[in-house]
């Protein structure tokens, strides 16, 4: 699933930029390095020694915001001989300068993941590492961990293997821009095969009952003295985009299964007859209509999460029917759940190195098993540990704490007004619930809700805005109370 961003406007972020530095201060989320890890990181630049295997021909090229500089992927696509195709997708070799053990990987266990803010980003890594000589940028030989993907002229994947490789990325090319060639004919035919071959695996991804779903990112804008609140829809190459990777993820979660050691994003569905029948509750009372034989996968494939009514429920259900967590094994000790619910298949992270910490783990045990070699002790050592460390993550909390501070200021200065509501979600662990969230008609913002009497879900309320208070230092900082 597409990671949506929350976006603000200049204006909007230099009026919001107390809430966000006390955000930041609250999830100690610096981008600030000690001194000792930025002098541990030019060492690193200076001691890296580039593989042997010479992969630089391949005419690679990245897909990413304009601005983005850490960038972890580059692909190159292309037609096999006989039908079918290739991509060559090359991941940023962030072990090549990150050593076990050393300053720049205690900095790396601590901060776990790179965070997003709309002002600016808190890296995993030092910038003259991650944006640096490290990153896929364009004109630039770089380790890499090279993956190789056959597929056939359906999409299926028939072959995968990764191994080392200097590789040299040819163009930096933005979702926007792409998206205006392929849709024009006037893409070359490697960036355009990735439509071709994107809505193929989407195809498969529907016939094995996965879910993908592209949320549309949130734009807080400010004019006039307000703050007004929109959505973003995705493009279709950000979903395509989004297949390669998954593919890769897909591959490498196999390639660790068959060699008896790795770590897996598992995700079961829930079965609890009440969450189910709730979830069918909330799609019911926003207007979805969920026929009995219809799966959820498929439910959700036909959404539009431009629809805040679509958006509010695939927030809601995602987060009740479906849980996710790491699952690590070896000593070919598999266990006994393996799958990512929502792609139906086994799954890892592996794609994202400079942004997030497991997949520097998931990549070289991969390499290890595609080079029939054990892993190396580093990897071993750190595996058990993996989930508990990857759960001191902060990117989803502080993705939360974004989307409340724009609420709050979307409606701040409205305290006393009333607002069309639907109670999207209660208490379900109190029989007389009286606290819950409102999805509000317009604008369309969620908001914790209480009640003075029973508060059933689904119901249309007049919801009576108490607070809105971007600076408020607790968690509901849009608070809303049945009329």
């Amino acid at each position: 699933m597409r990671r949506p961003q929350m976006r603000m406007s200049r204006e909007a972020q230099d009026a919001l930029q107390k809430p966000l530095q006390l955000l930041r201060a609250e999830l100690k989320a610096t981008t600030e390095f000690p001194a000792h890890v930025l002098e541990a990181a030019k060492k690193a630049v200076d001691d890296v020694r580039l593989p042997d295997k010479d992969a630089t021909h391949l005419p690679l090229f990245t897909i990413d915001p304009p601005t983005s500089m850490d960038l972890d992927q580059a692909m190159y696509l292309e037609r096999r001989s006989g039908g079918g195709y290739r991509v060559h997708y090359a991941i940023a070799d962030v072990a090549a300068f990150v050593k076990a053990g050393s300053a720049l990987d205690a900095e790396a266990h601590d901060r776990i993941e790179t965070l997003y803010f709309p002002d600016l980003k808190v890296p995993l890594h030092p910038p003259s590492i991650s944006e640096g000589p490290a990153s896929l940028l364009p004109g630039q030989v770089v380790p890499a961990l090279l993956w190789q993907h056959d597929l056939d002229a359906d999409g299926n994947v028939t072959h995968s293997t990764v191994s080392r490789a200097k590789v040299r990325s040819q163009a930096k090319l933005s979702y926007a821009k792409v998206q205006q060639d392929i849709d024009a004919g006037t893409a070359r035919e490697s960036v355009a095969l990735l439509r071709e071959i994107g809505k193929l695996r989407e195809a498969v991804e529907a016939a094995r009952g996965g879910v993908s779903v592209n949320l549309p990112d949130q734009e807080v804008t400010l004019k006039d003295g307000s703050f007004r609140l929109s959505y973003a829809a995705a493009l279709p190459v950000e979903g395509w985009n989004e297949q390669i990777s998954l593919m890769t993820g897909m591959a490498a979660a196999r390639i660790m299964l068959d060699s008896g050691t790795g770590i897996l994003r598992t995700q079961k569905k829930q079965k609890d007859p009440e969450v189910v029948q709730r979830v069918h509750d909330i799609a019911k009372h926003l207007g979805i209509d969920w026929k009995p034989d219809v799966t959820y996968a498929a439910l959700v494939n036909s959404l539009n999460p431009a629809d805040p009514k679509h958006m509010a429920f695939l927030s809601e259900a995602t987060a009740m029917l479906l849980k996710a967590e790491y699952t690590t094994f070896r000593d070919n000790q598999t266990p006994k759940y393996t799958l990512h619910a929502a792609i139906a298949a086994p799954y890892t992270y592996c794609t994202a190195p400079l942004r997030r910490l497991v997949d520097r783990y998931t990549g070289e045990l991969c390499v290890a098993a595609c080079a029939d070699k054990p892993p190396p002790k580093w990897v071993l050592d750190a595996l058990y540990c993996m989930p508990c460390d990857m759960a001191r993550g902060k990117s989803k909390v502080a993705d939360r704490r974004v989307v409340d501070i724009a609420e709050a200021a979307v409606l701040e200065h409205r305290e006393g007004e009333i607002f069309s509501g639907l109670v999207i979600n209660t208490d379900a662990e109190d029989n007389d619930p009286k606290e819950g969230t409102v999805h509000l008609a317009d604008p369309a913002v969620m908001g914790k809700i209480t009640s003075g009497s029973k508060l059933d879900l689904g119901a249309n309320v007049q919801a009576k805005l108490i607070r809105a208070d971007p600076l408020f230092s607790g968690r509901e900082k849009v608070l809303f109370n049945v009329v």
